[in-house]
């Protein structure tokens, strides 16, 4: 049975307090430690900047998995390596030359990502797919933690998986998004690598035990 990625997501971290919050991560079975980052343009939200990250860096040697969700995202390629990013994850929405953006960000020495919302085709992928490092597939509408999973997911994941498979990809596909422990084994089964938890882990009175029954789901 394969054992997933857990990638807690800090927005739904203590900001008041977030060196407890990684204090905690560092204990945990973590992997990765996903930083959701919004310009209130692409999303209606907004969320962490370059010195926030900056600062979280040192308190934790975990893997950064920063998702941008933001327009113009190729001018910051360079300052989110400079802060601190191990993986960087452009939308497809937000890029009108998808391969020159995976390019810059690999060249960079980070892992590329590529994240597609929810009404995004998986078709759209196919002339990409075997250079990128990391697809994130939103599972609910980008901008705001603690929304309701899409159930169509599943199907989208299980396609993304085939897709992978059939070109040879080493693309790890990443969850983003209403992760459960109802629902994370289901996810994994359909080919889901990553499981990003926010208020999953950081609600629950056990954060620590929450990410190791996500990993075990």
């Amino acid at each position: 049975m394969k054992t997933p990625i857990i990638a807690p997501s800090v927005l739904s971290a203590n900001f008041a307090n977030l060196q407890a919050d990684f204090e905690m991560l560092n204990k945990s079975e973590a992997d990765f430690i996903h930083i959701d980052v919004m310009d209130g343009v692409f999303v209606p939200n907004i969320s962490f900047g370059l010195p926030i990250i900056k600062a979280m860096r040192p308190l934790s040697s975990k893997t950064f998995d920063v998702h941008l969700m933001i327009v113009e995202p190729d001018k910051y390629i360079d300052a989110f390596k400079e802060v601190g990013a191990n993986i960087l994850s452009v939308h497809i929405e937000a890029c009108t030359h998808l391969h020159r953006s995976i390019q810059k960000i690999k060249s960079t020495g980070m892992k590329a990502g590529v994240a597609i919302n929810p009404h995004t085709s998986i078709s759209l992928l196919e002339d990409t797919i075997e250079e990128i490092d990391l697809v994130c597939v939103m599972s609910v509408n980008p901008g705001f933690g603690g929304q309701k999973f899409i159930e169509n997911t599943y199907d989208k994941v299980a396609r993304l998986k085939d897709l992978i498979l059939k070109q040879n990809s080493k693309a790890l596909i990443e969850i983003d998004g209403g992760v459960t422990l109802q629902n994370a084994r289901k996810l994994v089964d359909k080919g889901a690598d990553v499981l990003v938890a926010g208020n999953t882990v950081f609600n629950s009175e056990n954060p620590i035990q929450t990410i190791q029954q996500l990993r075990n789901s």
